[in-house]
């Protein structure tokens, strides 16, 4: 029996992300979601988008923790995972991490990691976008509204979304245009 990155990512984020219940419903979430976005993609591609949605967040896990930025937490396990560079480029960048990392000051530990095929990024996206903090769909505005009223104005997250708002609907909007 072969067992895809998309089986095993599920069973290693639920292990990690066991003790995060709210982030754990979130990514069940986005994984539901990523899984019907993914139709019309070629098989290793949309099983690329489902493991790295299941693994999008597990670098808030505190085993997996290392710099506090997620992305790249998250990327770093994935890859010593042994997950394919697609799956572990993905958790590096998804949801305009690229803009935390300039807030952050970690875009060289970012650059580690080679930018994904944007049309995935953009399927992982859409799915993170609309997909609340308890695993409930959302409108991707209304996501981003969320995620700014949970920061303060000075925090890196905040300025963050803030500046990466634009560009992240538009992934949003591109993906669900042509989901139909």
């Amino acid at each position: 029996m072969v067992v895809t990155d998309a089986a095993r990512a599920r069973a290693i984020a639920e292990e990690r992300l066991a003790d995060l219940p709210h982030r754990w419903a979130h990514v069940c979430g986005v994984a539901a979601t990523a899984e019907r976005l993914v139709v019309g993609l070629g098989a290793m591609d949309a099983d690329a988008v489902v493991a790295a949605a299941w693994l999008h967040d597990v670098g808030y896990a505190p085993s997996v923790r290392s710099t506090g930025f997620h992305p790249v937490d998250g990327a770093v396990f994935v890859r010593d995972e042994g997950f394919p560079a697609v799956v572990v480029s993905l958790v590096a960048y998804h949801t305009g991490a690229v803009f935390e990392a300039r807030e952050r000051g970690l875009l060289d530990a970012l650059a580690e990691f080679t930018a994904p095929p944007s049309l995935l990024l953009d399927v992982l996206t859409c799915a993170d976008l609309t997909t609340g903090p308890q695993g409930s769909p959302v409108r991707a505005e209304d996501r981003v509204t969320e995620i700014l009223s949970r920061y303060p104005d000075g925090d890196p997250v905040h300025r963050a979304i803030e500046r990466a708002a634009p560009s992240l609907l538009a992934a949003a909007a591109r993906v669900s245009a042509s989901a139909g």
